[in-house]
């Protein structure tokens, strides 16, 4: 192209005059070239502005970790449901196994991608839609939608039942030459059907396709689990921390034997699903994604479909509700007062300190550092692809200022317990309202935290999104950009 312009080495040499004449320059560089750039542009006031305390706050289990893999949605999903199930039967601690639905995540997106494929035979290879579907056939990444649609259909199980292997904590390796032969299935389907193979004979086809991915599948990550026993011991309800005399029951006893007195709750050979209705006391079907994703494109009071986002092929595409910036808040607000957790999705790469456990634009001064304004407000953001939700995490507490409104919040992550504080990370109510996207909110009838009626998020409309720019806001959550 003849109008393509070169830099000019006359401009770089001004651009060089200019930067060695201002002493802040000097100083940020060194700042930033010896110590990186999150460090050098850490303000210690913001720190201490953004206390680690809030006004209300839930008590959760042990901080979970992910390691190198993308099943941060996951992991959110169940710290959300275990806290439930640990309030409802009076445990101290409880782990969900994450491997368990990754497994049937990862057997699902295969045959849900294959689907796909059959359902697109006559689309050229470079069409919008096919790159869509195509463009990561078995990826780790997820939405809450995703999760219920596999509690639905396969149940949970506690990880002592199904724990951690080598391939769920460092997924890379599985899912590149899952995701490889997956592609190469969908070639040879759509040759067959250039040299006309009728459909029936290439679904046939497809099922003996799925043999090879559930071998890969079990070879990676172990057969999952039909049916387990599962114990618990639940906390001594007269054991309350207070400093018991002789003869009071049950702490006496186990101080002479040694024994663990503690109740328990004991079961042989229980399937997954009648361990998720029996122990869970939340239905996943009563929580709805809400979205504040202030596009023109998107009104606001819509209910949206994103198009090829499924895993489970029979449930269907990804849902959610975009609502205003308040009722966004709002909902969370109270959900949290109730006493309930909220599973969130945002862009955790901004204004965010990994290490320290922060996420501030106050506390992450880069405009500082730069000496430069960042100007996108949140629309802006998600148009341009610049703060894309990456990472899921679970509000645990907020703080509520003297007139009741929130100025930060409380975040349990899946970095495990080295990452922020203790596992744990302070989010400022403007980072929220800047960088949070999506919220998921329980609908129960009869949840009294629960602000907003049905009939105001006008659940009753639906407006597909065209597959690329429904893929532009999958992607959000698809991509987990997080792994260690």
């Amino acid at each position: 192209m003849s109008d393509v312009k070169a830099l000019d080495p006359a401009l770089l040499k001004q651009y060089s005059a200019g930067f060695n004449a201002d002493r802040a320059n000097l100083v940020a560089a060194n700042a930033a070239v010896s110590s990186g750039v999150l460090a050098a542009a850490t303000d210690y006031k913001g720190e201490r502005v953004l206390q680690n305390d809030f006004s209300i706050e839930l008590k959760q289990g042990s901080i979970t970790n992910q390691r190198s893999s993308g099943r941060c949605w996951m992991f959110a999903a169940l710290n959300t449901l275990r806290y439930e199930l640990m309030h409802r039967w009076n445990l101290e601690d409880f782990e969900f196994s994450e491997t368990y639905l990754f497994f049937w995540d990862a057997m699902e997106k295969s045959n849900t991608y294959l689907e796909n494929v059959l359902a697109t035979l006559d689309e050229p290879l470079d069409s919008r839609v096919f790159e869509a579907i195509n463009y990561g056939p078995a990826d780790d990444g997820g939405w809450w939608q995703m999760f219920a649609d596999l509690v639905n259909k396969y149940g949970l199980v506690p990880k002592s039942a199904y724990p951690e292997s080598a391939n769920s904590r460092n997924s890379d390796a599985f899912k590149q030459y899952l995701n490889t032969k997956l592609r190469e299935f969908a070639s040879d389907l759509r040759d067959r059907h250039a040299a006309g193979t009728s459909l029936d004979e290439l679904r046939a086809l497809k099922n003996e396709d799925m043999s090879t991915v559930y071998r890969m599948c079990a070879i990676a990550l172990g057969e999952p689990p039909e049916r387990f026993d599962f114990l618990a011991r639940m906390s001594d309800d007269k054991d309350d921390g207070k400093k018991k005399t002789a003869g009071e029951g049950s702490s006496e006893k186990a101080a002479k034997t040694g024994k663990d007195e503690r109740p328990q709750i004991r079961e042989f050979g229980i399937t997954p699903m009648e361990f998720y209705k029996k122990y869970v006391p939340v239905d996943v079907n009563d929580l709805v994604t809400l979205c504040n994703v202030p596009m023109e494109s998107r009104p606001f009071g819509k209910r949206y479909r994103i198009r090829f986002s499924a895993n489970v092929a029979e449930a269907g595409d990804m849902e959610f509700v975009n609502v205003p910036l308040d009722v966004f808040k709002k909902a969370a607000v109270g959900q949290i007062s109730g006493g309930h957790p909220i599973w969130f999705a945002c862009d955790c790469m901004q204004f965010s300190l990994r290490g320290d456990g922060f996420f501030d634009c106050d506390t992450v001064r880069v405009d500082q550092l730069f000496g430069t304004k960042f100007t996108f407000d949140k629309a802006k953001g998600l148009e341009y692809g610049d703060c894309p939700s990456n990472h899921a995490m679970t509000l645990t507490g907020v703080n509520l200022d003297a007139d009741g409104r929130p100025n930060r919040w409380k975040v349990e992550n899946s970095w495990g317990k080295d990452n922020g504080q203790d596992g744990y990370y302070v989010a400022s109510d403007a980072w929220f309202d800047r960088y949070v996207t999506e919220l998921i909110i329980s609908m129960r009838p009869h949840a009294k935290y629960w602000p907003i009626s049905r009939s105001s998020l006008n659940l009753g409309s639906r407006s597909p999104s065209e597959a690329g720019e429904g893929l532009r806001i999958s992607r959000m959550i698809r991509f987990d950009c997080n792994k260690e």
